[in-house]
């Protein structure tokens, strides 16, 4: 009886890790109850990369990353301000901005974003192009994350507000607890081969969904006889 317990137990506690290679989370609606949770069980950071595509027609300001701490609900966060015209990092909340960049609706688009604890320094990538290294915040992120996409944390795990959700797709997150090198993140930009995330691996993911959120496959686009496509285009996403 004891050994069915035990086992029981290991059941219920271990991670239900998916490969999502090929596929993505679609956002269908609006609303402040749709997210999908993100879990590790890493704690404390020194440094991190995060790198995600995202597809949206949004013309508001919306949530793409969400990482809040017990004591801190903007400890890294990726946000878009619309009437900013920028993307808005936060780390510890403390925030900057990444403005005048091509942030069309309807297509997909590549962002890494690296930062520091001894230096303070963050870097954004958008779409292959390495903006501005800036300081943003020193000292390290501390205590047990949650990781949301879909929706910001004005609190832990909650709180959300449905003008900041983000509607549309999302895939091939990853999260490093170390700031991954130039190479690494143009491999991962071009869709090459590439060092998968240590704290979050899109093709080994523990997750939850919760309310109306969709895992698709990836769409890719179609080319016509009297246009051939190149390579890229042949495996691009639409």
């Amino acid at each position: 009886m004891k050994i069915l317990v035990l086992l029981l137990m290991l059941t219920t506690c271990a991670a239900d890790y998916q490969d999502l290679s090929g596929k993505m989370f679609t956002f269908p609606q609006e609303g402040n109850k749709a997210y999908v949770r993100l879990n590790t069980s890493k704690q404390n950071f020194k440094a991190v990369t995060v790198c995600h595509r995202s597809f949206t027609d949004l013309e508001r300001d919306h949530s793409i990353f969400s990482l809040a701490t017990p004591k801190i609900s903007n400890d890294f966060l990726i946000f878009y301000g619309y009437s900013r015209n920028g993307i808005l990092p936060s780390i510890r909340n403390h925030g900057l901005k990444y403005g005048r960049l091509d942030y069309k609706p309807n297509m997909w688009h590549s962002i890494c974003t690296t930062w520091d604890s001894g230096s303070g320094l963050m870097q954004l990538w958008f779409n292959g192009q390495p903006l501005t290294t800036k300081y943003i915040s020193a000292g390290e992120i501390s205590g047990r994350p949650i990781i949301i996409l879909g929706q910001e944390q004005d609190s832990y795990g909650g709180k959300f507000d449905t003008a900041q959700s983000f509607v549309g797709r999302m895939t091939d997150v990853h999260m490093w607890d170390y700031v991954l090198s130039a190479c690494e993140i143009q491999k991962y930009m071009d869709e090459e081969n590439f060092t998968p995330g240590n704290v979050l691996n899109w093709a080994s993911l523990d997750f939850q969904i919760v309310d109306r959120v969709l895992i698709e496959s990836k769409q890719m686009t179609c080319c016509k006889k009297s246009a051939p496509c190149s390579a890229k285009e042949n495996i691009g996403l639409i």
